[in-house]
């Protein structure tokens, strides 16, 4: 593998540690006992993962195409304009990234973790979980969202932006799903934005966790895939 390619790889690493350290870190701000900005609201946690997309993107995108997204490195794939063999090292390099991403978190909110006894919080705080328990319903909503998302940035690609703006209008985009769609499922659109996470919370030692739901992890996998699937698909008809 060219040097190239390892930047790239090392680039979607940092990008997705980034994008979970400030995605992650706000569900903190908000979920956890005697933080600052404690039941500060869904808005702000909207508005914190826009920016943390933004932010994360303008960090990996310099070095790599900051997919930071399984999904959206898949659907890349499928459209001809990234190759199938880097799908592989680069999901695993998201996957790593988003739980170094939500260990930070978790250094970042040390003495938060003792005093917040609500189990659900502390997991919320690391991965999605559906408002109502309904597995079909609540992967084609995350199907739906992920379509959404996919389907914005491959028509992004057909305009051109000004130098340095492309971040703000994906960040814009995840604003968009975030407030429109988030509200069944929290919105993951990202597997490992969710599997990174919740692997982190299931290992690290915080004293008033429960269980990681792992019966629910399999939906913020499935349906991210199948709804950047079908946007791929629906792109390429239109282009």
């Amino acid at each position: 593998m060219d040097t190239s390619n390892m930047t790239q790889i090392f680039s979607e690493f940092l990008g997705t540690m980034i994008l979970i350290l400030l995605g992650d870190g706000v569900c903190a701000a908000v979920n956890l006992k005697k933080s600052k900005a404690e039941a500060s609201g869904w808005i702000v946690i909207a508005f914190g993962w826009a920016m943390a997309v933004t932010i994360a993107v303008y960090v990996a995108g310099y070095m790599g195409p900051a997919h930071l997204n399984p999904a959206v490195t898949i659907a890349m794939a499928m459209t001809g304009s990234f190759e199938w063999s880097l799908v592989v090292p680069f999901i695993v390099a998201q996957v790593l990234g988003a739980v170094v991403g939500a260990v930070l978190v978790w250094l970042a909110y040390l003495p938060h973790w003792q005093v917040t006894e609500d189990q659900g919080a502390v997991l919320g705080t690391f991965a999605t979980g559906p408002a109502i328990r309904n597995y079909p319903a609540n992967m084609v909503t995350e199907v739906i969202g992920t379509f959404v998302l996919v389907l914005g940035l491959l028509s992004f690609s057909q305009h051109n932006f000004t130098d340095g703006l492309n971040p703000l209008v994906v960040g814009a985009l995840i604003l968009s799903i975030g407030l429109s769609l988030g509200g069944p499922t929290g919105y993951a659109i990202n597997p490992a934005r969710d599997f990174g996470p919740r692997l982190a919370h299931q290992l690290l030692p915080i004293p008033t966790k429960g269980n990681s739901d792992w019966a629910y992890s399999w939906v913020p996998i499935v349906g991210p895939v199948i709804g950047a699937a079908v946007a791929a698909g629906v792109y390429m008809m239109m282009v």
